[in-house]
């Protein structure tokens, strides 16, 4: 039977929470004016979702927001643009729409892989019908997925809010929101800004805009798909429904073959000694919690860190990554 990923569309629903006094809220109240609401009426109803402004007459959403139009607009108060064509990557589900008269300015991209691990973000997006609201949160986790990394935060945002901003404290853009894992505190997920400046950069032709029914039945990255045409589910996703379900034998196995393939990854080494921590294996645990510090010293601050020592004795791992010194060969021979 095939396995659904118990992902929300982020389509319509509650109003994001007001972002908080880390960030400075004037650059914020700035970048307002470059996020903006897309209206997409299409065969299956009307869609809402949120833009950013990337370059020029360049507005880019998430594809699952427009896959159903026969056209779409884009709204600033009440200002309304047509978009005349798009480009599109159905797999990263992100879409990259001309709007011919567009008056917004467009937002800086983040370059290169600038964030950290419990770095300060910001959510800027519409949800439906309501103005834009603003979330602030830290960076959870840097998947590396398809030549970057998919970014985890737990900035918290909901319907409408898909295709919306996700900006560092400069207010630079450092992803576009996509997708929430339900069942989860901090399991929100934005496509990396490097996904949409290689959008901006390619040659790719736009089309009309009626020519994304044809790629609809496409499947994004993050959805899961027995199809053998259809992108497989990634293994950070794969670890993250185990590790919200507390499936730790699982999470071990999977952790276990993604560290061996993957051993300069830290993310796995973490996930491998939450898992053996679980189940009551302290001194393997640490050697694998030891080796994601050794590859990640930031990790050691975030919470996610400090919820697998928990299960471990107090004097069993070093508390600052700079105590942490597991040589290279122990983080490429297996725990168990």
């Amino acid at each position: 039977m095939k396995r659904l990923l118990l992902l929300s569309l982020l389509l319509c629903g509650a109003p994001l929470s007001q972002a908080g006094s880390a960030a400075d809220r004037g650059v914020f109240v700035g970048l307002a004016a470059s996020v903006l609401r897309i209206e997409a009426p299409g065969q299956r109803g009307f869609s809402l979702g949120s833009g950013v402004v990337v370059a020029g007459s360049k507005v880019v959403t998430n594809c699952h927001v427009t896959r159903d139009a026969r056209e779409v607009f884009v709204v600033r108060g009440g200002v309304r643009w047509r978009a005349a064509a798009q480009a599109s990557h159905i797999e990263r589900d992100l879409c990259l729409f001309d709007v011919p008269g567009l008056e917004a300015p467009p937002v800086t991209l983040v370059q290169g892989d600038a964030l950290t691990l419990g770095q300060t973000v910001t959510a800027l997006g519409y949800t439906g019908g309501m103005g834009i609201q603003t979330s602030t949160g830290e960076v959870v986790e840097l998947h590396r997925h398809d030549g970057s990394r998919v970014i985890q935060s737990s900035n918290w945002f909901s319907s409408g809010a898909s295709g919306g901003g996700l900006f560092d404290e400069q207010g630079r853009l450092v992803g576009i929101l996509t997708f929430r894992l339900r069942g989860g505190e901090a399991h929100y997920f934005a496509a990396p800004a490097a996904w949409v400046g290689q959008m901006l950069d390619d040659a790719e032709a736009a089309r009309a805009i009626s020519g994304m029914a044809a790629a609809s039945a496409q499947r994004h990255y993050w959805q899961d798909s027995a199809q053998s045409s259809g992108p497989e589910q990634p293994r950070f996703l794969k670890a993250a429904l185990l590790l919200r379900d507390a499936r730790w034998p699982e999470l071990e196995a999977v952790a276990s073959e993604w560290s061996r393939s993957d051993p300069d990854d830290s993310e796995p080494w973490h996930l491998l000694g939450t898992a053996l921590a679980q189940q009551g294996r302290a001194a393997q645990a640490q050697l694998a919690l030891q080796c994601s510090l050794w590859l990640a010293p930031q990790r050691a601050l975030t919470a996610a860190h400090r919820a697998a020592l928990h299960h471990l004795a107090a004097d069993a791992l070093p508390a600052a990554a700079a105590q942490v010194q597991p040589n290279a060969q122990a983080c490429r021979t297996e725990t168990d």
